[in-house]
């Protein structure tokens, strides 16, 4: 499941060892700027790609009433009733985490066109909970149980690793082996020896899947298929960066 992105740089076989010299094409360069020999730079990339073993899910309820403390009281209680309703899904409490909490006023701007102000409806809270579960299979009827509790705001799933640098630990030996035999190959092209590694530094980013948009969801009936859910494929790249000093 692991994919070498190369970025190759071509730097033509005559190399001038006795002259600075930089040799320059694409990602990859050779510089003849020491005694010793000159310096191949270049970067080897690895892709791993693997069912994520963690997800989370965000789910909130939007309260309106006359005043702002109304709003927020109706809110509270329906919030209780959601992170309850986790809980009774197997999601500890160290797992739910509010993610955020919006109050403002409403206005009915339909009646503007004739100078009259706009009238002012209420106060209306939103308020979202994020949900972090192991259980990947268990998503689908967490999602159902949460809106069946009142749950109206959905944002997610978002597909992740726990430890998403031990998911690279085979493709670092990989980058490494693929970086010696492209190094070798520069050196036999050019008319070296080989080979010898100058430095070496790690770069890469992992990529979880990007979370669903938040939507509006009625409430499923209670005899209705659980919300099906795919969890896929997480991508995780490293890239190596090397020096490799060409010997004669």
């Amino acid at each position: 499941m692991t994919k070498q992105l190369f970025a190759v740089m071509a730097t033509g076989l005559a190399l001038m060892a006795a002259t600075p010299a930089l040799a320059q094409q694409g990602g990859s360069t050779v510089t003849a700027a020491t005694t010793q020999g000159p310096i191949l730079s270049f970067s080897v990339s690895e892709e791993v790609r693997s069912r994520p073993d963690q997800a989370s899910v965000g789910a909130g309820v939007t309260t309106t009433a006359p005043t702002a403390v109304e709003a927020m009281r109706l809110n509270a209680a329906a919030m209780d009733k959601l992170i309850a309703a986790a809980k009774a899904r197997g999601i500890k409490a160290e797992d739910i985490q509010t993610s955020g909490i919006s109050l403002s006023p409403q206005y009915d701007y339909n009646n503007q066109g004739n100078g009259q102000p706009p009238r002012f409806l209420g106060y209306q809270v939103s308020n979202t909970v994020r949900a972090t579960t192991s259980k990947i299979d268990d998503i689908g009827p967490l999602l159902d149980a949460l809106v069946a509790a009142g749950g109206t705001n959905i944002d997610g799933p978002s597909f992740a690793m726990k430890d998403p640098d031990a998911q690279l630990a085979g493709a670092r030996g990989a980058a490494i082996k693929a970086a010696e035999a492209k190094a070798a190959d520069y050196a036999r092209l050019a008319g070296f020896r080989g080979a010898e590694l100058v430095s070496l530094s790690e770069g890469g980013s992992f990529g979880p899947n990007p979370p669903m948009p938040m939507v509006r969801m009625q409430a499923m009936d209670a005899a209705g298929k659980a919300t099906p859910v795919e969890p896929g494929r997480v991508s995780n790249t490293l890239t190596l960066n090397f020096q490799y000093r060409l010997v004669r």
